[in-house]
């Protein structure tokens, strides 16, 4: 990888810089011009519609500077979202450190799948399981407004950055974190809902992730054992305790996890998996007898 800026350099000359270095680091197939392009706008604070009518205008010493500290992180595999401190999800803000898994687009389709089982009750109890950076219980929260919920993690650190979410979209007061293994530290308590994006990577999986994956996002938050289903065999049981009758479960699941979760659902009702925008499995759904 090049150095730091020897020359002025036009945006668009960056931007090139820039996906060119990214190109030479990566180990493996990335938009590397977008990576560019998205975290030269961070540095300049320009908005996308504005950013393409900048491509002339030279950057300063300090803009080539902490440009070019930027992409030496992403070089390293470094995710984006750590980089910016940001990920959006269900149309929400929120900040993402290493102490919790990135938000990612598939894990809405739990949200929508709760939403729509929820929206007409009126004051639906809802657990958010291994809650991380609060992306499922606040997106509940924000949209189920009657809602109470208690969103639940082992980590304290995640659940920081989760009341810090809340915080953030406005529904701070709404949300109990309570720092629990599964829902010991509530198992007095009944739910209408018990939603979970749990780990359901097997441990020998590890080295098929991607570097940024593997090396940046929690290990706790995505590995569960030998097979990658020691989470769901632990959860399953305590929601058939803790839910009321009629009440759902919710939870994301892994790349050909339908047929070993399914059994595992055993003596539940209404069962049902809902696939994401690639045809695969990704949500369980089962109702408490």
């Amino acid at each position: 990888m090049r150095g730091i800026f020897s020359n002025a350099m036009t945006v668009g000359e960056a931007i090139d810089w820039g996906a060119e270095a990214l190109d030479r680091a990566d180990d493996r197939a990335r938009n590397t011009r977008a990576d560019s392009m998205l975290l030269l706008r961070h540095v300049l604070g320009i908005p996308e519609a504005e950013f393409y009518v900048e491509r002339e205008r030279q950057l300063t010493s300090p803009e080539m500077r902490q440009f070019n500290a930027l992409i030496r992180e992403r070089a390293t595999a470094r995710p984006m979202q750590h980089i910016l401190g940001e990920q959006e999800f269900f149309g929400l803000p929120f900040h993402v450190t290493p102490d919790v898994l990135i938000p990612r687009p598939e894990t809405e389709h739990l949200v929508e799948a709760a939403i729509a089982r929820l929206k007409d009750h009126a004051a639906p109890r809802i657990a958010d399981v291994g809650t991380g950076s609060g992306a499922i219980a606040v997106a509940l929260a924000y949209t189920l407004p009657q809602a109470q919920i208690v969103a639940l993690d082992i980590s304290p650190a995640a659940l920081k950055i989760a009341d810090e979410n809340a915080a953030r979209n406005t529904v701070a007061g709404r949300i109990r974190f309570v720092e629990s293994d599964l829902l010991t530290a509530v198992a007095e308590e009944s739910f209408d809902a018990i939603v979970s994006n749990p780990p359901y990577i097997a441990e020998r999986e590890r080295k098929t992730l991607p570097k940024e994956v593997r090396e940046f996002e929690p290990a706790q938050a995505l590995f569960a054992g030998k097979t990658g289903l020691e989470f769901y065999r632990r959860l399953i049981p305590a929601a058939q305790a803790q839910l009321a009758p009629g009440g759902w479960l919710l939870m994301e699941i892994g790349h050909n996890q339908r047929d070993a979760v399914r059994t595992l659902l055993q003596g539940w009702d209404q069962i049902e998996f809902i696939s994401d925008l690639q045809s695969i499995p990704r949500v369980a759904v089962a109702r408490r007898r």
